[in-house]
């Protein structure tokens, strides 16, 4: 069977997660891509060899032309934030199973997502968009709020507002950067950060479990901890799962970010159509002792999943992010670490390389690497993560 998998850069989830899960299912994969050379290198020491193929795949019409001379494949996948629209519509094109392109199109674009929730009468939140060279002084958002950029990923250029002056301050600093991007400004939810993690093959849903996550302290929003959390409160998951029944979410992974008011409320703040990412996708596979990455590849080849994935719940975890304080040269760090003590496993991953130059983002993009752990309780796994990121240094050289 062929798989065609649209990608952009080379990721964890890609490289170690989506990609043996298909040569174990023995699938001829193509990649599409639009940096061919950077897969090639990600690759160069694995023992898989997808073929790749360069291709515009921002633009739906491209993939569908490239894919066309391909010939027809099994299955079109992605699990890019940017490219979930461009591969439902092109999956459908040929008649695969795909998610909805319109599903795909309101996780993506924070302003639709906001727009269609309060339409279906499930949340609304005050919202506005800024496009490019619109005065953030005409609009009526309360205060502090949050600045987005509409499409943006990674916490990137995301700040809590405190007033009028801060918000046209932080606004002219993304616009330097990315001068067509449309913005959004919307009401600060307040509540503790949960996630909730599902997959799906269209017809059952199966519910995995979630993360508690701990932020940066304000104005920034920098994912630093993550803890498993097998099951939230029934009712609370009950309204996260509404809401992503209205925007449409049904086929494969979905890692839905929302929080929880005092008056125990549930409140989207984005869904990513997507598995999630940052190493907890390879870390969820562990803590629930299932192939999840098969799962969702044989979702998007048209499989029923199985009625009962046989999910561990009596395993904790941690995914604890190791975060640059300074912008300059990273001159010290460890290499890939695996390790197994005490019924706890641990695994650290670099997220970037031993002599390259970075500016501060204040964003995940300041990540150094990434260690996480798996264990019967959260006390060891904690321990254990603690350990390691004592044992070892990381030093930038200004």
């Amino acid at each position: 069977m062929r798989l065609h998998l649209l990608a952009l850069n080379p990721t964890d989830s890609v490289t170690d997660g989506f990609l043996p899960a298909a040569a174990r299912l023995g699938l001829d994969v193509t990649i599409l891509t639009d940096d061919a050379g950077a897969h090639q290198r990600a690759y160069a020491e694995r023992e898989f060899r997808p073929r790749l193929v360069e291709c515009d795949v921002r633009d739906f019409r491209s993939v569908i032309s490239t894919v066309s001379q391909l010939g027809a494949p099994d299955a079109v996948f992605s699990n890019s934030d940017h490219l979930q629209t461009q591969t439902a519509l092109a999956a459908e094109y040929f008649g695969l199973p795909a998610k909805d392109w319109r599903a795909a199109l309101r996780a993506k674009d924070k302003g639709q997502l906001r727009r269609h929730l309060a339409l279906a009468g499930l949340d609304a939140v005050r919202s506005a968009e800024l496009p490019p060279g619109a005065d953030p002084a005409d609009l009526d958002v309360p205060f502090p709020c949050v600045l987005k950029p509409r499409e943006g990923v990674a916490s990137e250029d995301v700040s809590l507002v405190g007033d009028a002056a801060e918000l046209a301050r932080r606004c002219a600093e993304i616009r330097a950067r990315r001068p067509e991007a449309v913005l959004v400004v919307e009401e600060f939810l307040v509540g503790e950060l949960h996630t909730l993690e599902t997959l799906g093959d269209g017809r059952t849903r199966h519910v995995l479990g979630g993360f508690r996550t701990r932020l940066s302290p304000p104005p920034d929003f920098i994912e630093e901890v993550l803890t498993f959390v097998p099951a939230h409160p029934a009712d609370v998951t009950g309204q996260v799962l509404a809401q992503l029944d209205a925007l449409g979410v049904g086929l494969g992974a979905c890692h839905t970010e929302f929080v929880v008011q005092p008056d125990g409320r549930a409140r989207i703040i984005e869904v990513n159509y997507r598995a999630i990412g940052d190493q907890c996708d390879l870390m969820l596979a562990r803590i629930l002792g299932i192939p999840f990455f098969e799962l969702v590849l044989r979702a998007h080849l048209g499989e029923r999943l199985p009625a009962d994935l046989g999910a561990r719940t009596d395993r904790r975890a941690r995914n604890e992010a190791v975060l640059a304080d300074r912008a300059g040269t990273l001159t010290a760090a460890p290499g890939p670490y695996d390790a197994e003590s005490d019924g706890v496993t641990l695994s650290y991953r670099p997220v970037r390389r031993v002599g390259e130059h970075h500016a501060l983002h204040r964003t995940n993009r300041d990540y150094l690497g990434v260690v996480w752990a798996v264990g019967p309780d959260q006390q060891r796994v904690d321990a254990a993560v603690a350990g390691f990121v004592a044992a070892n240094r990381w030093e930038i050289t200004p």
